[in-house]
């Protein structure tokens, strides 16, 4: 992300222009944008002149700068874009005002957004802005007959290719050097800045012994960590391990899985944590709360008051940062999210045992 420019406007807002960079910089966005702030950008969009209305229901398409009043935001991954949906409250042309419209943000558009920013919401800007520097990481998990690619992102881990070939050595060996290829291609196409190879055994020695004879300039940028799995469960692992964080500074998703394997050894023993949002807020008047963990699904709705607390979510989490407590962000794409969601979509860690 790329903070173009900041300055205070009335009423106590702050106007920032954002140029995001990469596909991770628009799902920050999507979860930094609320009901009511004022959103900018270039767009285009369809005008039918006559007598009687002027809207977006056919005609030539014209260029045009518009402020939303955003009403909704939808992130969509696959289709590399960030919706704003809204009505326009300004614009190049005063006879679109008033009418609902979307901006499509893609990569390396700029966009101007005014509001009450909250401490979270610039953490996750500077968070973002930060991360600019950091390197594209994939994980290479390998097993005997298997192989599995995913890459790393702020949003989540994804897995981009699945790989299969026959088991165990001797006879199969053709198949065995078929299969490390194959994995060797994937990771050569990808060209990721930093690569961790991983899983079970000795599968991943040979797998690296290959890709250094048969491909140099990937095998530079191998690091090799041991985990009991393949896959998604032996991605956790190596997240869990701390692995990532070696190459790409405060990677959030792996902050996340330590913290959720934290909490969940503390629910464990009943001792030093709190979960669902009466007993958190509870803890968070008595300055308990070291850390507060929240998904960031479920801030969204109960900011955008589509929730169902009766506690309200920015005094709750103003209260916690009174009281010299951290707050920690969950992505809802990920599984420490996932789980975090299952305990009510927000718990903590605390300094001491509640009686």
């Amino acid at each position: 992300m790329r903070i173009a420019d900041r300055q205070r406007v009335e009423g106590g807002r702050e106007r920032i222009t954002v140029v995001p960079e990469t596909l991770d910089d628009l799902w920050h966005l999507s979860y930094v944008l609320e009901p009511g702030d004022l959103v900018g950008g270039d767009t285009t969009r369809r005008v039918r002149r006559d007598d009687e209305t002027l809207r977006d229901t056919g005609g030539e398409r014209e260029h045009m700068y518009v402020t939303l009043a955003v009403e909704e935001t939808e992130f969509a991954r696959f289709a590399n874009r960030l919706r704003v949906s809204g009505v326009i409250e300004d614009c190049s042309r005063e006879d679109q005002l008033g009418f609902h419209h979307t901006l499509n943000v893609e990569q390396n558009e700029e966009l101007e957004i005014t509001k009450r920013w909250k401490p979270d919401q610039l953490d996750r800007l500077k968070e973002a802005e930060e991360a600019t520097d950091n390197p594209d990481v994939a994980i290479a998990t390998v097993e005997e007959g298997a192989a599995h690619v995913h890459t790393v992102a702020q949003y989540g881990a994804e897995e981009r290719t699945s790989l299969s070939g026959a088991t165990g050595k001797g006879e199969y060996a053709q198949s065995r050097t078929q299969l490390f290829a194959e994995l060797t291609e994937v990771l050569r196409r990808m060209d990721a800045d930093a690569i961790i190879l991983a899983g079970p055994g000795f599968t991943k020695q040979d797998a690296y012994k290959y890709v250094e004879e048969n491909a140099p300039e990937v095998a530079e940028r191998v690091t090799m960590v041991d985990t009991s799995a393949v896959g998604d469960r032996g991605v956790h692992e190596v997240l869990k391990r701390g692995a990532v964080e070696d190459v790409q500074a405060e990677t959030r998703i792996a902050r996340e899985a330590e913290l959720i394997d934290r909490l969940m050894a503390e629910i464990a023993g009943g001792a030093k944590a709190a979960y669902g949002v009466e007993s958190v807020a509870e803890a968070a008047e008595y300055g308990a709360v070291e850390t507060l963990l929240v998904v960031d699904e479920r801030l969204r709705e109960e900011r955008g008051g589509e929730g169902e607390w009766e506690v309200d979510a920015n005094d709750l989490l103003e209260t916690v940062d009174r009281k010299g407590g951290d707050v920690v962000v969950f992505s809802s794409e990920f599984a420490p999210g996932e789980q975090l969601s299952n305990l009510g979509g927000i718990a903590a860690i605390l300094r001491y045992r509640l009686e």
